[in-house]
Parts: C-alpha cells; structure tokens; sequence
C-alpha cells in the first residue's frame, strides 16, 4: 500500500481529481466495487479484469511495464529447497502425500495459468490428487513453503522479485519446479461508462507516470519498488489469451463432469469451442 502513496498523491495533485485509494483483501472485492460503481479504475490481473470487463463493466486501458522492460511475467510452482522434489512431474507422481497451496481464484498466476498448464493439460483436479488443497495469496503461498506449512504452492515472479529484495532468507528457501509460459503483465482496468474526458485525465496521467516531466525519475523510483518501470496503453485484446486458458479449463471440468448428460456436455463444449475460434488462433 505504501508503495502506492506516491502514484496516488502525484495523480491528485497533476489531475485536480479527487483520487482515493481502496484496498481488498482479494480480488472479488475490487471487482464487486466497480461493479457497483464505488470503484473507477484499478490495476489487476488479467482473470481478475476478464471478472470485470464481463461483469462489472470495465475496459482494460493500460499495462504495467516490468522493471527490466518486459511486458509479461511468470507463474512459478515452488517447494522447499529441503525438499526432494525437482521438477513439476515429480511433485504430482507424489500428490498424495502433499499439501498444495493454490491461489486466489480470482488470480492469473496463482490459479488460472497453473490450472491450465500444470491440471487442466494433464486432465488432473488439484482438489481430487493431493492430500489437502488450500488457497492463499503469492506472499502467503511463498511464506508456508518457506515455514514448511505448505509442502508445494503456486507463486509469481513477481513476487520472488519483492521477496528477494525484502526477505531474502525466506526467498532462498524456495526452490522453482515449474514455470509457466509468459503472461500478459497485469492491466488496468477503467469502468467503460467514465466520461471521456475522464479517461483521457487518467489515461495522459497513468502513461506520463516516470516518463515525463521533472518528476520522472523519482517516480521511476518510486515504480521500481514494486518492480515496475512504468506504464503502457494497453485494451482488452491483452486479456485474449487467458480467455482461451479460461475456456479450455471448463472444457476439462465438463468433460469430467458426472452430472451433466453426454448431450449438455456436447452442446456446452461446442458452444467454448466457438467461443475459442472467435479469440483467434
């Protein structure tokens, strides 16, 4: 949150708007916030903003810029360094026998993206083949693995980064099994109803931000302590490739379903694939 103090008094003072920060403990809060229009903008990940272009009316409008440049970061599955594990396969031959730490639901790295790589391409449910399954943040997942009450976790690269550089000896702890193909780094979302000359003040602000004027290197500073360089304009085309990941994974879950008839599931799974060919190859 503090890291945070800076971008939002620099917005107040350069836009003359009246910016107020708001903080949740998940991302269904910020998401149920701007569905009720008690939120405009908010930066998020990529499923948490696919949540709310459908549903809270929202519109991706920017991408945050990685510290060394880059425009995407990792989903990473950790163990303890103690542990014997040393490669995602491994981890799974053993589930049984393991407590796993997923993310928040609502979490690109932590959830979506390993659901679909790590569980949904091999036709495995986290639920069903390991001894217990919890879900929690990056930092919590990273600190149970660290203090051994997590045997594996999702986590990020993003949050090994900060947790490098804040708490070294608990990074050091850790061990990567697994890491994902790059992910789009984390949107911005604004609501699409905002006027637009609204949007354009929070727009010029938020790319501007480290970038111009004779602030611009303290706010780089700034933006490098939650290892970001700054910002680029971004729509919801970036969100594309998590909403194929999204649509395979019902595809699996309906597949495997006991409820349904082979008729729904024939009728549901052609309706995804179409869903599917309209997002492009």
């Amino acid at each position: 949150k503090k890291a945070w103090d800076p971008f939002i008094s620099a917005m107040k003072e350069k836009t003359g708007l009246d910016v107020r920060a708001y903080f949740a403990s998940d991302y269904a809060g910020i998401i149920e916030a701007m569905r009720f229009g008690k939120v405009d903008f908010a930066w998020i990940g990529n499923k948490g903003a696919i949540e709310m272009v459908d549903r809270s009316g929202g519109e991706v409008f920017a991408q945050v810029v990685g510290k060394d440049g880059t425009h995407g970061y990792y989903s990473y599955l950790i163990v303890n360094k103690k542990s014997r594990y040393q490669t995602v396969d491994e981890v799974l031959k053993d589930a049984k026998n393991l407590v796993f730490s997923n993310g928040d639901p609502n979490s690109t790295s932590g959830y979506l993206v390993p659901g679909y790589y790590i569980f949904g391409q091999r036709g495995l449910d986290p639920k069903k083949i390991f001894k217990r399954t919890l879900n929690a943040s990056h930092e919590a997942n990273g600190l149970a693995v660290a203090n051994g009450k997590a045997d594996v976790a999702t986590f990020n690269s993003p949050s090994m980064k900060r947790l490098t550089g804040t708490h070294p000896d608990v990074a050091e702890k850790l061990r990567v099994v697994w890491t994902s193909p790059v992910i789009p780094d984390n949107p911005m979302v604004w609501r699409k109803a905002l006027p637009d000359d609204l949007k354009a003040k929070i727009k010029a602000f938020v790319l501007d931000y480290g970038t111009k004027g004779p602030d611009a290197a303290a706010e780089r500073a700034q933006l490098q302590k939650i290892n970001r360089e700054g910002f680029r304009a971004s729509d919801d085309s970036q969100l594309i490739p998590l909403r194929k990941i999204e649509c395979y994974s019902q595809i699996v879950k309906i597949q495997d379903s006991q409820t349904m008839s082979d008729e729904e599931k024939k009728a549901k799974i052609a309706e995804l694939n179409a869903q599917m060919k309209k997002y492009g190859d």
